[in-house]
């Protein structure tokens, strides 16, 4: 079997790339206390990289949220870190790293976002982690190493954080009592959601794929869909009784961007993966994992509740930013 690194392996991405990858590979995973990527030494990394010779290396680890500080060395350092670490131990192996939409920044409404479009980070997390993405595109075209960015937008499903917006929806009406108000930022902003599942079947095409046309690639489902509306799909779906109250801040990370949509054409032709899961079944895994941590009913499960139907692919669409 192929031996492949896998890096973040117990998070909320982490977790579905291993179930992807485990089937057809010997898979080692070390935990932070083997393997902190932020913090581990460079030798030490090498040294780990070295006894493994793995086929490919597969980075989940990074932060979404802390300080500026925190967010260059949880991303951009690390990855840099990395990117050493195989070129000295393991200079034949792919390396897939994870990127994120907010590498962009703010696009124009309407329109859908390559990966040739020049990134304007407006946000610390998106700043660390186009730095990120920029150490690897130069450690490629110097020939250091064979890696592959994929910049995930919006991820979905069971186990999604609650430094999220679903995420702490999700959580919030799993406690909520019938009546009970239930407060969020403004929801007037468009995402393009992908399914967890999605980006894992996109890591393992990018672990296997022979040498890329391209070092990044979008992942994202190529929708852009109102916020307000993946909010009503989750509450509808939980059978819950609340009433959203628009009534906090906004998100720092990414209040200043409106609308995002990914093209997603090279993801297609590099790495010949599409997304497969609709927004309604991504919202109900999501809302499964939910019910089931927090003991409370789960309405789709006992067939007591329908769901709002998914967002038209077609017609107008006034839709979604990024993570």
């Amino acid at each position: 079997m192929t031996r492949l690194l896998l890096f973040g392996a117990s998070g909320f991405i982490g977790s579905q790339v291993r179930r992807a990858l485990e089937a057809d590979a010997d898979l080692v995973c070390p935990g932070r206390a083997e393997c902190d990527l932020a913090g581990c030494d460079r030798e030490d990394l090498r040294d780990l990289v070295a006894a493994v010779r793995p086929r490919a290396v597969v980075s989940c680890v990074g932060a979404t949220v802390g300080s500026a500080a925190e967010l260059v060395r949880a991303n951009t350092l690390s990855a840099a870190k990395l990117v050493d670490a195989v070129a000295v131990a393991a200079p034949r192996a792919r390396l897939v790293r994870l990127g994120s939409a907010a590498e962009y920044g703010p696009v124009p409404f309407g329109t859908s976002v390559t990966e040739d479009t020049p990134p304007r980070p407006v946000s610390d997390y998106g700043i660390s982690q186009a730095a990120a993405t920029r150490f690897v595109e130069l450690a490629a075209r110097t020939g250091r190493v064979d890696p592959v960015v994929l910049r995930v937008f919006n991820p979905i499903g069971p186990g999604l954080p609650r430094t999220t917006l679903l995420g702490r929806v999700a959580a919030s009406v799993a406690r909520l009592a019938p009546g009970a108000d239930l407060p969020t930022g403004p929801l007037d902003a468009h995402r393009d959601f992908v399914d967890v599942r999605d980006v894992a079947a996109a890591v393992r095409a990018a672990v296997s794929v022979p040498a890329p046309a391209a070092r990044v690639v979008n992942i994202g489902s190529g929708r852009a869909v109102p916020v307000r509306e993946a909010v009503r799909l989750l509450v509808r779906t939980a059978g819950a009784a609340v009433e959203v109250r628009e009534n906090r801040p906004p998100s720092p990370r990414s209040a200043a961007v409106d609308w995002v949509r990914a093209d997603i054409r090279r993801a297609a032709t590099v790495l010949g993966w599409t997304p497969r899961h609709e927004l309604t079944d991504s919202i109900r895994m999501l809302w499964h994992a939910v019910a089931a941590e927090s003991a409370v009913p789960d309405p789709v499960r006992a067939g007591r509740t329908g769901t709002v139907p998914a967002p038209e692919r077609g017609g107008p669409q006034k839709e979604e930013q990024m993570t």
